[in-house]
């Protein structure tokens, strides 16, 4: 495998009139990409960034409509009879000091919902996908003879909270819009050399469920701990406990991780707490998985305050957090196969790549759920490591800087540049000949 991703990183897209026009845009591309770097925006403040997006999408000849669901852009370009395609991006930043050192890195600051003052990144690449959204609305409208339907083209806010394709779908995204019969969307990758593309069929991104845990005791003097109930002890036993949901309760063929985040308790060395928090964040791709963990945790905790001894108003109180509900994103069978053989088509079969579901988590998979009986998804994914640092590495994906790393910096002309023949061929394949 590294030998062939090795050879995909020194083999260029054929040159074809497609190819050619995307590289003699780059510059301008380039530019804008480094605006939309040194300026990024935390989740549903992008109001910058989608102006941009909103402006590029108008001289492009596209109906814009603005502020749905917040920051979100709807650019419809209607072009004869055909399928509806819907392509998508993201637009928010992380809450993050960069630390890459590129001479336009973020200096931005921006809020948090408490109010706090932060650095914000564009830590996960979200940069090079604007850039690549207004290069792909560039290319279609340029080559609208060459095909027929309807191309929905939405920059959705608040991809890194979970929240921003729910909130579009909420503000009439199928209800004011043409519906699609097609979603599609890419992600860079610190996981693959630059130039590669990589796609799973099935689940290619987890369930993520974020569960508070209060677990209740009765405080007292730590030199006298047979008086009190402690809630370290209690919370630790939790903990491990937890671990034998998935070594113990999950089949070894499914895949599921509970990883407690944050353990909270106590102020002083010699006062027993009253209580003590969890945060966990629990991941999953099934449904029937999904509910096994998260039943399981409400079960292990109350068992374990059993067992310790706790009266009825002492058990814990589990508490899922419905707005940071992320469901598992799934590329459906038969578009996955069309477009997976569409794309080694174009680019090679050595540099397109069947790779792993991650556990990381992507609200596009609301578009797919909001009608998964006519609305078929696909999900892909477009390197980003430099060649160097790929080599450097051999290709140990542990040695290199991921994404949400503050120092992660992808080589933005290769993923800008693949990710926009890419979308624009996958597009191309679905939308017929006039």
């Amino acid at each position: 495998m590294l030998a062939l991703i090795a050879t995909a990183m020194s083999v260029p897209a054929a040159a074809d009139p497609l190819t050619d026009a995307v590289r003699q845009d780059l510059p301008s591309l380039i530019a804008i990409y480094r605006d939309l770097h040194a300026h990024p925006e935390l989740s549903f403040h992008e109001v910058r960034s989608a102006a941009i997006l909103a402006a590029e999408a108008r001289k492009a000849g596209f109906e814009v409509t603005e502020k749905v669901g917040g920051t979100g852009v709807v650019a419809v370009l209607r072009n004869g009879p055909g399928p509806v395609v819907l392509l998508r991006t993201d637009m928010d930043a992380l809450p993050l000091a960069e630390t890459t050192g590129l001479p336009f890195a973020s200096k931005a600051r921006g809020k948090l919902a408490n109010g706090e003052d932060v650095p914000v990144m564009h830590a996960c690449g979200h940069d090079t996908h604007m850039t690549s959204w207004i290069a792909t609305a560039r290319r279609m409208a340029a080559i609208r003879g060459n095909w027929s339907g309807t191309l929905v083209m939405i920059a959705q806010p608040a991809e890194e909270i979970g929240a921003g394709a729910r909130s579009m779908l909420a503000d009439g995204l199928y209800t004011r819009f043409p519906k699609p019969d097609i979603a599609i969307a890419f992600h860079n990758s610190a996981a693959l050399p630059a130039g590669t593309i990589g796609y799973a069929h099935g689940y290619t991104m987890a369930n993520v469920d974020s569960v508070d845990v209060l677990v209740k005791g009765v405080g007292g003097h730590g030199a006298y701990p047979h008086l009190a109930k402690d809630p370290v002890v209690l919370a630790a036993r939790i903990v491990t406990t937890l671990q034998a949901l998935v070594s113990r309760e999950t089949d070894p063929l499914e895949s599921a991780v509970v990883t407690v985040g944050s353990f909270h308790g106590g102020l002083k060395h010699n006062v027993i707490p009253d209580d003590v928090r969890l945060q966990l964040t629990v991941r999953s791709y099934t449904p029937e998985v999904r509910k096994a963990l998260l039943d399981g945790i409400t079960r292990i905790a109350r068992g374990e305050a059993i067992a310790a001894g706790l009266a009825e108003d002492r058990m814990p109180v589990v508490a899922l957090r419905p707005d940071d509900r992320i469901s598992a994103s799934f590329n459906t069978e038969a578009l996955t196969s069309t477009l997976g053989e569409t794309l080694a088509t174009r680019f090679g079969a050595e540099k397109v790549v069947r790779i792993k579901p991650q556990m990381g988590g992507e609200d596009f998979s609301e578009y797919w759920l909001a009608d998964s009986k006519s609305v078929q998804s696909f999900l892909f994914w477009v390197g980003g490591v430099p060649p160097t640092k790929w080599q450097a590495a051999g290709g140990d994906v542990n040695k290199l800087a991921s994404i949400h790393s503050p120092l992660w910096a992808p080589d933005a002309e290769a993923v800008i540049e693949t990710a926009t023949i890419a979308m624009t061929t996958v597009a191309l394949r679905m939308m017929p000949q006039p």
